[in-house]
């Protein structure tokens, strides 16, 4: 089954935002109201950790120097190189798209089987995906500011200001997002904040489904 099957057989939600925007903390609210999460991210984890489906063929690609002695990926090493040349990032994106792709389907066909009301996608460049964006039934967006993002990441991951502003340079920026989003949740504020808004957000899946 491919993602214009899965349409026709489930209610596809897009999550994407920024770095640092709080997809993840969205993500984990809609699953408290029920919802299937596939998220990209996790899956590209899996799939360059030691053992991963993706390892050989990088290490094929860009030699052993980008894998760790432990097996899996190098990926600040990566990062750094795919950041400076936009050839290698195609040609990691060519190994690691359909393997990220596959896996994701194969969670949704599960989410099917198990009854979820609707499968969420969690997919930072979804914007920036026609093979993913075309079949999303509805875009949320999580939002902050830019300031905030780059406070965030370099908070959590340990990153260097240019660092942050580089990924942020490969992303869709704040005003195509926004443009593209059926709904908006703003993730500037308190936690019970957000939950209200997520909250909302689910019941306005839900009245999707029922049309």
């Amino acid at each position: 089954m491919n993602l214009s099957a899965l349409k026709d057989a489930a209610i596809l939600v897009g999550l994407t935002g920024g770095i640092g925007s709080g997809k993840s903390a969205i993500a984990e609210r809609l699953a408290h109201h029920g919802a299937a999460i596939v998220d990209s991210d996790v899956i590209a984890h899996q799939i360059t950790s030691s053992g991963g489906l993706a390892i050989e063929s990088i290490r094929d690609r860009f030699g052993s120097e980008f894998i760790q002695a432990d097996g899996a990926l190098d990926r600040k090493k990566m990062r750094t190189l795919v950041f400076e040349d936009p050839h290698s990032r195609k040609a990691l994106e060519t190994i690691t798209h359909p393997l990220i792709r596959a896996e994701a389907i194969q969670q949704a066909l599960l989410a099917i089987e198990k009854k979820a009301p609707y499968i969420v996608f969690v997919v930072p460049l979804l914007l920036e995906s026609s093979e993913w964006f075309q079949y999303i039934d509805h875009v949320v967006v999580a939002d902050c500011s830019e300031a905030l993002q780059i406070q965030r990441v370099m908070e959590r991951n340990g990153l260097t200001k240019q660092e942050v502003e580089s990924i942020l340079q490969a992303q869709a920026t704040r005003a195509e997002r926004l443009a593209q989003a059926d709904t908006v949740i703003q993730n500037i504020g308190s936690l019970e904040d957000l939950a209200e808004q997520v909250r909302l957000l689910h019941q306005k899946i839900l009245q999707i489904r029922r049309s």
